[in-house]
């Protein structure tokens, strides 16, 4: 069953364009993460946080995920990083158009 992954963490940039420069190789990599299908970037410089949201395979894909990011992260300097992992209601995701549905359809 798909899984959503939802992290944030504490981060002091870069934001926006910069943010997009800089990570490119990083975002790049996560294509490559066993069971990702794919992530939403997010980041609010007003409250000077970071993270994303993730659409997995299966729970055990999220949770190494989860796993091998916080360690990368706190190599970064980041002190706590905040995950949880979601089951998706599919039914009404569908009809809020969320872009969970198409990519379920696809991988099926």
């Amino acid at each position: 069953m798909k899984k959503l992954l939802q992290v944030d963490f504490d981060f002091a940039g870069p934001f926006g364009e910069e943010m997009s420069k800089k990570l490119v190789g990083l975002a790049e990599s996560i294509n490559n993460e066993p069971g990702m299908i794919w992530k939403i970037w997010t980041e609010s410089q007003q409250e000077k946080l970071g993270g994303g949201i993730y659409l997995f395979e299966n729970e055990a894909y999220a949770q190494a995920y989860l796993q091998m990011h916080s360690q990368r992260l706190k190599l970064m300097g980041v002190e706590e990083v905040r995950g949880h992992i979601f089951d998706i209601n599919v039914p009404l995701s569908t009809i809020n158009r969320a872009p969970i549905t198409q990519s379920i359809e696809e991988r099926k």
